[in-house]
């Protein structure tokens, strides 16, 4: 993104990139799969994009890319190139993600004259993050005038694009962003901003290379990068959790996580069991119902379902700005406090769920045990009921171990945590918190041992995992803005210091003109003669 180039010239690239028929191709997007065949609740209805949202939007990029020319000072890219001795190039930083964290981190670099940079996501275009693979709530949760990613640029913002496409009035009626409507706002966002996104990479390993971060790629050419930020999302540091006596007794043929990428309609007239509460395992649940399940039960640990939800409240500049400056006891309270309230499931979930007469909800009992036998899955619970399925799902959350991602997990154990540092006090105790990595304040990883994995000195961490050290990070869209504020100085700042030297010496030995006394030579004072 060239923020100085002119503005006028790059309107032939923005038709290049974005589809003559949005509206029509985004129309067909909005709409939930197999709808004719659903039953149930009826899904919101949603503004019918504008039929001239294609010329808008040209129009919108175009006002961003001004906007930006706008606010380009300082223009100088100010980061040494760095050389390797094979000639391989190596890139500033390296972004592993490319949902909307991993791009807003993008944008953050290049807003700082951060420029040699590269995105990269396991995904195929158009498919990073969860709202059109896993997804299957109707809407985002989060306030339709959350902002973020545009990092306060206002023509930048998910309210500008949305009304480019359905109008100021499709903003008006709208509720909350339906789940694909948002992924094409992060479609046009990488579109508008040119960011360098390698989809279809997916990075295996981090290895310390003389002060630089080698990562390898399946099946690619390792790439080499100064400074790595994780934008992995809210699994990043670990894995879908399922429990292991699940994975020990039963085939993975009897088994699904509530996040894989399927589709409900194949298990119509399947009695269903599910595990977990959380927002993912009810929309999968009422997905499931909806495409003719015989029926869905969930196995609910709390004995009744979660009301209250904390985050709410504290969607104020106050907490989002200032958490990740309180001392270690202070952000423990607080965060160790709203975890007890959890999060409850969306309204929809439960709504879609509760439309249905063949839905159990089977509160305050977990599973004990699993078992194939000729009727089907035999479930054990916990409160000691014993009843036989023909499909299980898992929505169990995910785990906070490294072992469970290629990337980190010869890492795992050189990466301090919070059990490592701090003791928890007696009336604030959260077994699983305590094992969230412990980073410094711009959100890079220690080592446990210092010298013992030097490569994590260039690593940074802005998945889920910097929950508590920051209270937010680029798996939640309500903090992101204030998140990525830490993260952009500590990357920034380290860049800097390696190149302080040759700036001192530049700025030392400055001799470039900018004023000239030359018309004021015939004017200078001199002594009287005589």
């Amino acid at each position: 993104m060239d923020m100085s180039s002119n503005v006028v010239a790059q309107s032939a690239r923005v038709a290049a990139t974005l589809d003559p028929d949005f509206a029509a191709e985004l129309a067909r997007m909005i709409e939930i799969a197999h709808r004719e065949e659903r039953s149930g609740l009826v899904p919101h209805l949603y503004p019918a994009p504008r039929a001239d949202a294609y010329g808008r939007l040209e129009e919108l990029t175009l006002r961003v890319r001004h906007d930006l020319e706008i606010l380009s000072y300082p223009k100088d890219e100010w980061v040494l190139p760095r050389s390797h001795p094979s000639g391989q190039h190596v890139y500033d930083v390296a972004i592993v993600g490319g949902g909307q964290c991993g791009l807003a981190c993008c944008f953050a670099m290049y807003k700082d004259r951060v420029k040699n940079v590269i995105v990269l996501d396991r995904a195929p275009k158009g498919q990073e993050g969860p709202w059109i693979t896993y997804s299957r709530m109707w809407t985002l949760r989060s306030p339709k005038h959350v902002t973020g990613p545009d990092l306060g640029v206002p023509s930048l913002a998910p309210r500008s694009w949305f009304e480019a496409v359905f109008g100021e009035s499709g903003w008006d009626e709208l509720g909350k962003w339906p789940r694909q409507a948002w992924q094409s706002y992060l479609d046009w966002y990488r579109e508008a901003l040119d960011l360098p996104v390698r989809n279809n990479a997916n990075v295996t390993a981090f290895d310390d290379e003389d002060g630089l971060v080698r990562l390898t790629l399946n099946g690619a050419e390792p790439l080499l990068a100064r400074k790595v930020i994780l934008a992995t999302g809210i699994e990043g540091m670990g894995d879908w959790y399922v429990p292991p006596f699940i994975r020990e007794k039963l085939p993975a043929s009897a088994w699904t996580l509530c996040t894989d990428d399927v589709d409900s309609i194949a298990w119509q007239g399947r009695k269903i069991a599910l595990l977990g509460a959380g927002a993912t395992a009810w929309d999968r649940a009422a997905d499931l119902l909806e495409l003719g399940a015989k029926s869905v039960t969930i196995y609910m640990r709390r004995p009744q379902i979660l009301t209250a939800n904390a985050f709410r409240y504290l969607e104020k500049a106050g907490f989002l700005r200032h958490y990740a400056s309180m001392s270690d006891a202070d952000k423990w309270r607080w965060i160790q406090t709203i975890f007890t309230f959890g999060q409850p499931p969306t309204q929809d979930g439960v709504d879609r769920c509760a439309a249905f007469e063949n839905f159990c909800l089977h509160a305050g009992s977990s599973w004990r045990d699993v078992e194939l036998v000729s009727e089907g899955i035999s479930v054990t619970g916990t409160d000691g009921s014993v009843e036989t399925f023909d499909h299980l799902f898992i929505g169990c959350g995910f785990s906070m171990d490294p072992r469970g991602r290629a990337e980190l997990a010869p890492l795992a154990d050189h990466i301090l945590k919070w059990s490592d540092v701090f003791t928890q006090p007696d009336d604030y105790r959260d077994d699983w918190l305590i094992t969230y990595p412990y980073l410094t304040k711009d959100l890079r990883f220690i080592e446990k041992t210092p010298g013992a994995a030097p490569v994590l000195n260039n690593i940074f961490c802005f998945n889920y995992g910097a929950t508590v050290t920051n209270a937010h990070s680029g798996a939640s869209l309500s903090g992101l803005r204030y998140g990525i504020e830490s993260l952009v100085h500590g990357i920034t700042y380290a860049l800097w210091v390696e190149d302080e030297q040759h700036h001192f010496k530049v700025t030392k030995n400055w001799k470039d003109v900018d004023t000239d006394p030359t018309k004021l030579m015939s004017r200078l004072w001199k002594l009287a003669q005589g």
